[in-house]
């Protein structure tokens, strides 16, 4: 077990992919869990397909392919997606996911078209951003790793220091103005973080598929726990171990992509979860349904029993 264990971690490129999948797991998990709570599980996938456009204008402006302009661009994007579903849902009568609907296909759109635009031009073929469609985790250097610690670092301590706030928000919005709190700034904040998860995500496992990793491992967290601590650590952990899957079947079979095999891992833990999870089980709770219609008949029994047990009283009349 540990020969082979050595024999995958005795490559350094394995060694990145493996930490770096494992850092985007458990960000991505992290923020995750307030975007599930607070029911906007297509925010992410909205805002991943937004960031398509912006890597392709970052390298239409530049000319050249560079990571950090490629985040950057993708990130500028996705808050002006942000923006853009705010004021879709203020100042129409449109609501939230019908406004994340309509920003998802407009940006992906536009994407789409500077992407065909760039494959056709001179630089096109050097380009490599169809990568960004589906995911590259095998083009991980060490330089990526460190981003993915930095955006790991970022996440986990805004969630630690705003821990209080986003549970109000999350759950109780109402109540969470009426104490005074700045409601609006806070959503914004966890769109942002929300934001940045995406963008670095987005090269391991794309924009199609990035989404998953925000939302399966909160919801396989969601089945085991109703603490909202406990739940944010498990869907963290969830996501580092679907990360670290990913990775290591890809590495095990040749030409089996990370991306793609690390949200196929994420969706097995969720299915667990849902059939194994002692309260929220699918498996639980038809036990729990088994045992309560067996009580019920034998309730029933004992008290047919008990009347049939009872002397019958003479009707008024009968000698």
């Amino acid at each position: 077990m540990w020969n082979w264990v050595a024999s995958i971690l005795s490559d350094p490129n394995t060694r990145w992919i493996l930490l770096g999948c494992m850092l985007l797991g458990f960000s991505s998990g992290i923020i995750g869990s307030f975007t599930f709570l607070r029911r906007q599980s297509l925010m992410g996938d909205t805002l991943a397909h937004a960031a398509l456009p912006g890597i392709c204008i970052a390298f239409m402006l530049t000319e050249t392919k560079s990571i950090g302009l490629f985040l950057f661009g993708a990130l500028i994007a996705g808050i002006v997606a942000t923006f853009g579903i705010s004021w879709i849902t203020r100042y129409s009568r449109i609501k939230q996911d019908a406004a994340m609907g309509i920003v998802l296909t407009v940006f992906f759109g536009i994407g789409v078209v500077m992407l065909t635009r760039i494959q056709h031009s001179a630089s096109g073929s050097q380009s490599g951003l169809d990568k960004y469609l589906f995911g590259q985790a095998a083009s991980m250097v060490l330089t990526d790793v460190y981003i993915m610690g930095g955006v790991c670092l970022v996440l986990l301590l805004a969630c630690l220091l705003w821990f209080k706030e986003f549970k109000l928000v999350s759950f109780d919005p109402g109540f969470a103005r009426g104490m005074g709190l700045p409601v609006g700034v806070l959503e914004q904040l966890i769109l942002l973080l929300t934001v940045i998860a995406v963008v670095a995500g987005i090269q391991a496992v794309g924009v199609v598929l990035v989404a998953a990793l925000l939302v399966t491992p909160a919801a396989a967290a969601r089945c085991w726990t109703d603490s909202l601590a406990l739940m944010v650590l498990l869907s963290g952990l969830f996501g580092a171990v679907s990360g670290s899957a990913g990775t290591v079947f890809s590495t095990l079979v040749p030409n089996l992509p990370t991306g793609p095999v690390t949200v196929l891992a994420a969706t097995v833990l969720f299915i667990g979860s849902a059939l194994l999870a002692p309260r929220r089980g699918l498996l639980a709770r038809k036990l729990r349904s088994i045992q309560a219609k067996s009580a019920y008949i034998r309730e029933e029994q004992a008290t047919l029993q008990i009347g049939s047990a009872q002397p019958k009283t003479q009707k008024r009349g009968e000698l």
